[in-house]
């Protein structure tokens, strides 16, 4: 593996992560596990180890955005524990993830952490349940395991190993359903030491015997036949050193029975992993002469048995198919629709059915129709596969027509009705879940044809790879889903969100390294995003006019998509058009959206590569999505404009002061979505006293800000007016009923007589107040709450009084600041119940800070994040001392 020869760390990482997902799916009777860990590239994660699906099965999956709705995301983003029982919730929770796996699928997404900071995220996929408490039991036997992991990766990262992963995943067989059933066994060989040790699986499978265990590799040379011994033992010196083989190894044991042998690199102490597999999984011989085609496939995809007939209907000699992978032994089934069906199979442990269009082969007349008829049954540790010609039934006197040429391939035929038998339905979808099954995601690419799947594949950097001279043609188009960038784009609101949208589903898709949009303003183009380029590269392009005689220019004013297949093309076209170091591709897409020109998009690739047809029709396609994104974007940012200037002229630019009484608020506007809110706060002169006041209108927008302002205008006249606490609430309450703006809003209200320290306290829903005391003691004021304002008519609003003593804090907030998805609202609470209590004595405060600094350190941590899901508004009062100096 790689770095294993020359540091014992990437190895000792590689076997941790392989114990822990093989670990992870026996602790819940779960169908895949993965580890993934961050990327040297910001803000993504990769997919580190894989057990229990083929790699390119789960390549949608291989790289993750830490700021995407994704389970991993989430959990390795907030820390907190992501569990989902079903589709219907993971599709509520997770709708970009649920399209892009139609599956009905629960799973258990945990944060592996070290201390506070976070190291990756442990997922297991697992058969889906009604309730979420199911899954309480099993979710704490896997914080075991992320726990400990953490606990291990932090331990390798302060030996001096990375914790960052840019290999491709190491994908690892499940743990055998049983080992008595004697399909997987496994061993493990010690070169320095020759001593070899076996399960009970492979004993059974090899016939060891259990006297000669553990003992020299002999043993395992002995229990083959002697011209499958020597190469055997040459492939174990060979794994020894490192090397991990291409393929598996057929054997035959003593009495003829077929064996596949898989061995790979164990870890940094050099030894030799073992895996043996059942060759012939169809006990009974009949198999042979079936009509059908019968093959098997292991959890990863190997081909372990194949009929005469399975074999003469895939055009492939037998002992081509055996040992294979079957996407390496068949390379035409590398499409879309037998990827998402093997997928169902292999996550949802359910039968699937499903045609294919079989080519013609080069020279020879298609025989028996273009069109064969699939049927995976999967097992605990294998796939049995059948494959008939779809034309035909076996057992119907009566052939079938032959289906139609399809418009496109792949696609099903239309379907037969047979005489007799079983009806075929090319069309039908698979019976795990309702519809068709729409192929994988953006990242799904195909295997080359020479591809095999070893179970922990020796693994290279990408940046490693000799560079070819052209990009085949073919390329993502074919395996790209559309709705997994819609929905992307349904969830970003500006216009820098739907860039990133696009940098991190678009560019990936089609091997893209560089992206600019640029957006229309009085007849200029100016840059709205980049990526990927050198640095400056792009500025003296920015406000350019329509008139000029540009690539990204002319794509907008002409409508028509530009595709360069290198810099040469791109040249000859533009003479004299400055060029940046790379030799590679262009794509420039018009960005039009309901007839009105928006921008243009520019995509770039390192190396040249040329755009086959159904590649340019899907990315001029998915152009116009981008172009109303952008659109419904730029409408939103004039609305945020407006929002935020209504908000500022409506926020207090002061607040009343008392020579007793020292204030200090704060209010920070939400980052998701419309980033205006309706927080506010206030400090109101009333009567002999003072009125401290602060509330929440839901929702955010312009309609939020404008109904915050007419309620601190009542809460004001109100406490001008010198009304007690719970008639300036009701009387607010009443005023929003019949404003009736469709919003209701939480309110706290204080009277405070800063001569005397009483206060006197009145809620409408909103967060309790809290109480600082001299000494350092903290409390939260949980005094009656009435119900939140605009919804009851005839509320009243129950009225709590305090004493609050010199130098005493009261604190005064909105939801925003204590808070958090996942998490319960009241460890929000208290939290900030003890940053509060951490401020210092205000009477002890040696550097003169005063109480905007504590409402500075206070925010501190939410000032600096760039996730607030809300706005956020905090206000503080503290009592002067007797001199009337400073609180």
């Amino acid at each position: 593996m790689t770095g294993s020869a020359e540091s014992g760390m990437p190895g000792r990482r590689d076997a941790l992560l392989a114990e822990v997902a093989t670990e992870a799916i026996s602790a819940v009777r779960g169908t895949v596990a993965a580890v993934y860990l961050p990327s040297e590239a910001p803000g993504v994660l990769r997919l580190a180890v894989l057990a229990g699906l083929p790699g390119p099965l789960f390549r949608p999956w291989w790289r993750v955005h830490v700021d995407r709705r994704f389970p991993v995301s989430e959990a390795f983003r907030s820390g907190v524990q992501v569990l989902l029982p079903n589709a219907t919730e993971t599709m509520r929770r997770f709708p970009q993830f649920a399209a892009a796996l139609p599956i009905p699928l629960g799973s258990i997404t945990l944060p592996v952490t070290a201390g506070a900071e976070p190291l990756g995220a442990l997922t297991v996929l697992r058969p889906p349940v009604a309730d979420v408490t199911e899954l309480l039991a099993e979710r704490d036997r896997l914080s075991g395991l992320a726990d400990g992991l953490g606990r291990q990766l932090d331990a390798l990262s302060r030996s001096g190993a990375a914790n960052a992963w840019e290999d491709d995943p190491l994908c690892l067989r499940p743990p055998p359903a049983a080992l008595g059933s004697a399909r997987v066994g496994r061993f493990t060989w010690d070169p320095a030491a020759d001593l070899l040790t076996a399960d009970d699986g492979a004993r059974t499978l090899l016939e060891l015997d259990p006297r000669e265990l553990p003992g020299p590799a002999e043993a395992l040379a002995r229990a083959v036949d002697r011209g499958d011994a020597l190469r055997l033992l040459a492939l174990l010196r060979e794994t020894a050193r490192g090397l991990t083989p291409a393929r598996p190894l057929p054997v035959r044991i003593t009495h003829g029975a077929l064996r596949m042998v898989d061995l790979r690199p164990a870890s940094g102490a050099r030894l030799v992993a073992g895996v043996v597999l059942e060759a012939d999984p169809v006990a009974d011989t009949a198999a042979e002469l079936l009509p059908q085609g019968v093959f098997c496939l292991d959890r990863l995809g190997l081909v372990v048995y194949a009929n005469p007939r399975a074999a003469h209907l895939l055009g492939q000699a037998r002992e081509r198919l055996v040992g294979r992978a079957l996407w390496a032994a068949v390379p035409w089934l590398q499409q879309p629709v037998c990827e998402d069906h093997l997928r169902a199979a292999l996550l949802a442990l359910e039968a699937v059915h499903f045609h294919v269009r079989r080519p013609p082969e080069p020279g020879r007349q298609s025989y028996e129709g273009d069109w064969l008829a699939f049927s995976v049954r999967p097992g605990p540790d294998v796939l049995t596969c059948t494959v008939v010609p779809a034309n035909r039934l076996l057992d119907s006197p009566v052939p079938l027509a032959e289906p139609p040429a399809p418009t496109h391939a792949p696609g099903p035929p239309p379907p037969p009705t047979p005489a007799s038998g079983p009806p075929v339905n090319p069309s039908a979808a698979p019976t795990h879940a309702p519809g068709p099954t729409p192929h994988e995601p953006a990242t799904s690419t195909a295997l080359p044809a020479n591809a095999a799947l070893p179970p922990l594949p020796t693994r290279r950097r990408a940046a490693d790879a000799p560079p070819p001279a052209a990009e085949p043609a073919a390329s993502a188009a074919p395996h790209y889903r559309p709705i997994t960038l819609a929905i992307a784009l349904t969830e970003a609101v500006t216009a820098r969100q739907v860039s990133a949208v696009v940098m991190q589903e678009l560019l990936p898709a089609f091997g893209g390294r560089r992206l600019a949009i640029y957006l229309v303003q009085d007849r200029h183009l100016y840059l709205a995003w980049e990526t990927g380029f050198p640095e400056g590269f792009l500025s003296p392009y920015d406000g350019v006019s329509l008139d000029t005689r540009l690539p990204g220019v002319e794509t907008l004013t002409t409508g028509q998509p530009l595709f360069f297949d290198s810099m040469e093309q791109l040249s000859a076209a533009y003479p004299g058009i400055a060029l940046d170091a790379s030799e590679g591709a262009r794509a420039f897409l018009p960005l039009i959206a309901s007839g009105r020109p928006v921008g243009s998009c520019i995509l770039g690739f390192d190396r040249p590569r040329s755009f086959a047809p159904e590649e340019r029709t899907v990315l001029t396609a998915l152009a116009g999505l981008i172009a109303h994104a952008m659109e419904k974007a730029q409408r939103y940012d004039s609305e945020a404009a407006l929002a935020r200037g209504l908000q500022r002229a409506l926020l207090p630019r002061r607040l009343s002061v008392h020579p007793r009484l020292e204030t200090a608020g704060r209010y920070l506007p939400g980052t998701e979505g419309m980033d205006v809110g309706g927080d506010w706060y206030d400090v109101v002169e009333a009567g002999d006293g003072m009125a401290l006041v602060i509330g929440d209108v839901q929702g955010h927008g312009v309609q939020a800000a404008a109904t915050m302002g007419q309620l601190r205008s009542a809460v004001r006249a109100f406490a001008l007016d010198d009304r007690p606490p719970e008639q300036v609430l009701s009387g607010t309450n009443r005023l929003l009923i019949e404003l009736d703006p469709g919003q209701f809003a939480s309110c706290c209200y204080v009277w405070l007589d800063p001569a005397t320290g009483l206060a006197r306290i009145a809620r409408a829903g909103h967060p309790p107040p809290l109480l600082r005391h001299p000494d350092g003691r903290t409390q939260i004021l949980d005094t009656p709450v009435g119900v939140v304002l605009g919804v009851v008519a005839h509320a009243t609003y129950p009225v709590t009084e305090v004493k609050l003593d010199p130098h005493a804090i009261l604190a005064l907030y909105t939801d925003g600041l204590v808070e958090r998805p996942g998490h319960d609202i009241d460890d929000g609470i208290g939290a900030l119940r003890v940053a509060l209590a951490r401020v210092g004595a205000p009477a002890a405060r040696p550097d003169g800070r005063s109480l905007m600094s504590v409402a500075d350190r206070l925010t501190a941590t939410m000032r600096h994040a760039a996730d607030r899901p809300d706005d956020i508004a905090l206000l503080l009062a503290a009592r002067r001392g007797g001199d009337g100096g400073p609180a």
